[in-house]
């Protein structure tokens, strides 16, 4: 089984030779990328040349992605309905758990689908990552879809959930922490080329990877998957389920892409922007905490917002280690181990057991 601190395997943080720099007509004589000229970013070879691959790992992940994929309509929300309905069925906590959760998430994957379209995809140079970046797109497309499917099943006030960003100050808070890197990257007269703003283009990818995607997503996931571990909305826990895996997979890749930007780039790696980045993840934990007291102003579930602090140290830990920056909070441990099982789908039915899991195209889940 996967553990769930490895998530999906990421490429280690280590210590790497310097790369030389490509030569000033890259390729062959021909006109023919050679591999080995291929950058991420500030590249001179032609982005239109898939192969010959240099990013073996960037190519690997979009397969696994379109292996993995899904659509919401599949999902059954008969039983939630019924549930949701039932004034009997679910707690008012558990209600405000849903709400919360749909609030934060509709917004916050068109925030991501926004910075890959509008930003990142422009200034990474590596078209086996573009490939990738494509793929991830979608997949923030189908994650939203799902969201608007669960608002739609379960008849929940539109607006009310739509605009929660802007309405509860614990989501707005989140939201307004990642707009400024959005508005980095998806400035039309942003261009990387510089120290300045290589930097600037790798604090961004390290935001969306370790910060929004590594982080701000785990207490929602942890909430709505217990859920279901207690037969509760088990049709919103069942794709909640599948956008974990997907979610994982995304954090890993811009994982790769940060450690690859800095294997190429090693001048901007210093001891100031490490530190900067340090400072950025603790800050992303404390409001993540908010969130989860905002949320959890009670224990339900089993789980209460303490539990979370803990949790959230884990994870930021794992981050920390995964782009190669020191611990945060040393000696912080797991307190749901179970999430390992939400993200290991190599058996006959889903956690949940409503359906058979292993759905996919074009290929095998090799997690391990």
């Amino acid at each position: 089984m996967l553990d769930f601190e490895d998530d999906i395997t990421a490429t280690p943080a280590t210590p790497h030779t310097p790369i030389p720099a490509p030569p000033t007509q890259a390729g062959t004589p021909a006109g023919r990328v050679r591999a080995a000229d291929k950058r991420a970013i500030n590249g001179a070879t032609d982005v239109n040349q898939l192969v010959p691959f240099k990013y073996h790992w960037a190519w690997e992940k979009y397969l696994a992605g379109c292996a993995n994929h899904w659509m919401p309509q599949e999902v059954s929300m008969q039983r939630d309905i019924a549930q949701w309905k039932d004034p009997n069925a679910l707690s008012e906590d558990e209600r405000l758990i849903v709400k919360r959760n749909l609030g934060f998430f509709v917004t916050a994957d068109s925030l991501a689908a926004n910075n890959i379209v509008l930003g990142t995809y422009r200034h990474i140079t590596a078209p086996e990552c573009r490939q990738y970046l494509l793929r991830q797109a979608f997949e923030e497309a189908i994650h939203t879809h799902a969201y608007q499917y669960i608002v739609e099943s379960l008849g929940l006030d539109e607006g009310e959930i739509f605009n929660a960003y802007q309405e509860v100050s614990s989501i707005r808070d989140k939201d307004d922490f990642l707009i400024p890197f959005i508005d980095t990257l998806t400035d039309p007269d942003f261009r990387t080329g510089t120290p300045e703003a290589d930097q600037q283009l790798l604090r961004s990818l390290i935001v969306f990877a370790c910060i929004m995607e590594g982080i701000f997503f785990y207490v929602g996931f942890v909430q709505i998957l217990a859920l279901g571990r207690q037969n509760k909305m088990t049709g919103a826990a069942e794709q909640y389920q599948y956008i974990l895996r997907d979610e994982s997979l995304h954090c890993n890749f811009g994982v790769d892409l940060i450690n690859t930007i800095k294997q190429e780039n090693p001048h901007l790696w210093t001891p100031a922007f490490r530190e900067e980045i340090r400072a950025l993840i603790d800050h992303g934990v404390k409001l993540e905490y908010r969130y989860a007291e905002d949320t959890m102003p009670r224990g339900v579930l089993g789980l209460n917002a303490p539990m979370f602090k803990e949790y959230l140290r884990f994870v930021a830990n794992r981050r920390c280690r995964q782009i190669g920056v020191d611990e945060l909070y040393p000696g912080a441990e797991n307190p749901f181990p179970w999430m390992s099982e939400m993200i290991d789908l190599k058996k006959e039915k889903n956690f949940f057991e409503t359906r058979v899991t292993e759905y996919q195209t074009g290929g095998t889940l090799t997690w391990d």
